[in-house]
């Protein structure tokens, strides 16, 4: 069976009671007991204190010495009347003058006679000093639960003659206890029934969201992401089920954007495949004369390299932004790049009759990762070119200032319109018009140009006037200054 978080905050409520409820008995039922006890305690000693004292007084006023037992037997009448008069608002409790054998003279009950000890002396069994017993003393008291025992000391002779027993009961502290322990738990029912009650339908309310939220997140797994957890009250829950929802409705455009993804991968792929593919075809067909075919290979070789690169960054770019690719950045120059770019656009370049303008100087150095720079550089000019009109001009500008290099690549075509230009960068995003003019791109390429040159440290942004032009302007950290 299935241990929810319902069943585990119920059973640590049971279980928070049960422990508080005995430890609470505990605590009262050795309470009540011990201030019984003490009570009772107290009495004895003060019962058994004024006896000894009244008794020898009384031996002191004879003028000749007698013996303790011949006093007790000849003021027996008075100290029994005595005797009783001090312990008679007592329950319960029994008052013997014994001798020190444990021969019984007085007792305040009648139906004790001869020895209260079963062989031994009062002082053994007191150690020889006035003390407080629990238990029994065998013989008739077998049955008693406490007994305070007190010497009578003689007045001539300084020597314990006889003792006082004080014998008494703790069965009205175990009755008070009884009584107060069931006080408690009548009341303590009460109120487990009526927290057990409430517990219940809060933690019903607390955790039906999290029930939502577990069927929610199964759908999820089956592919149907539109589920939406309702918001109820304004705290952890509420905060939990809004942030839910958060995820599925992200969860839910990655969904869309993945789909799509899938079934247009081949943006960033598909160029330099192009390019590779004519130009072998061109060489196999003979449309590419011998003389040249040499040149059309080397630029082939650089596809495929470059192609290798750009598979590679493409299966990497989560590494990029979780930080887990490395770039090594060294001094290069961005001129001869952005020459050689150009050069492998000649096809487009040719068809489209743009207008190139490469102003630039002959060499600027530029310090980042090469190879990085390079995929930018091209998805960049790519774009460009594809969204240029027929005769439009293209114009790759460097120039440099003290600490940076930036590079433009301005082209006159369809332009970004204001809407859509906020959104350029972002990852999938393909505006209407562009959706009309490259039906194979699925809007990633601008998005790893900006990871990556985000991750190299520098800066790119676009600039354009929808219907006019576009220029994208990079920022790189200058070279040759170390």
């Amino acid at each position: 069976m299935k241990n929810s978080i319902f069943t585990r905050y119920i059973s640590a409520f049971l279980i928070i009671i049960f422990i508080s409820f005995t430890i609470l008995v505990t605590v009262v039922s050795s309470m009540t007991i011990q201030s019984e006890t003490n009570s009772k305690k107290q009495l004895a000693k003060t019962t058994a204190e004024y006896v000894t004292e009244y008794i020898r007084m009384g031996m002191n006023e004879i003028p000749a010495p007698v013996s303790f037992e011949r006093y007790v037997a000849y003021k027996s009448a008075d100290i029994s009347k005595t005797v009783n008069i001090l312990s008679g608002n007592t329950e319960k409790m029994t008052v013997f003058i014994t001798t020190l054998d444990g021969n019984v003279l007085i007792s305040t009950d009648g139906s004790f006679s001869g020895r209260i000890t079963d062989g031994k002396s009062l002082s053994v069994i007191a150690g020889g000093e006035d003390s407080l017993i629990y238990g029994n003393m065998g013989g008739v008291l077998s049955k008693t639960s406490g007994i305070y025992i007190k010497h009578i000391i003689t007045p001539r002779t300084s020597d314990a003659a006889g003792a006082v027993v004080v014998c008494f009961s703790t069965g009205e502290a175990e009755a008070l206890t009884f009584k107060a322990v069931r006080t408690i738990v009548l009341v303590s029912l009460w109120i487990m029934i009526v927290s057990f009650t409430a517990i219940y339908f809060i933690t019903e309310r607390t955790v039906s969201p999290l029930k939502q939220m577990s069927r929610a997140t199964k759908q999820f797994a089956n592919g149907k992401f539109d589920v939406r957890i309702p918001v109820r009250g304004n705290d952890e829950i509420a905060d939990l089920a809004i942030a839910f929802n958060t995820m599925a409705e992200s969860l839910s455009k990655q969904e869309y954007m993945r789909s799509t993804f899938l079934a247009n991968v081949s943006h960033d792929l598909r160029t330099p495949m192009t390019t590779i593919s004519g130009f072998i075809d061109g060489i196999l067909d003979g449309a590419i004369p011998p003389e040249k075919q040499d040149y059309y290979l080397g630029v082939i070789a650089q596809e495929v390299r470059r192609l290798s690169r750009l598979v590679s960054s493409l299966l990497d770019i989560s590494r990029i932004q979780a930080g887990d690719r490395k770039f090594t950045k060294a001094d290069f120059d961005i001129c001869e790049m952005a020459r050689l770019i150009l050069i492998s656009f000649e096809a487009k370049i040719d068809e489209k009759k743009l207008d190139i303008d490469f102003d630039a100087p002959d060499a600027l150095m530029a310090y980042s990762d090469k190879d990085a720079v390079y995929q930018v550089l091209y998805n960049i000019c790519d774009n460009g070119m594809k969204f240029s009109r027929e005769g439009g001009k293209f114009r790759i500008a460097i120039k440099e200032d003290s600490e940076n290099v930036a590079v433009s690549v301005y082209n006159e075509g369809v332009g970004i319109s204001e809407a859509d230009l906020p959104y350029v960068f972002d990852r999938f995003y393909k505006s209407d018009k562009s959706r009309g003019l490259d039906k194979t791109g699925v809007g990633l390429g601008l998005y790893i140009c900006k990871t990556i040159i985000d991750s190299l440290g520098g800066k790119i942004f676009v600039k354009s006037e929808y219907g006019k032009y576009c220029e994208f302007t990079i920022i790189l950290e200058k070279g040759g200054r170390s």
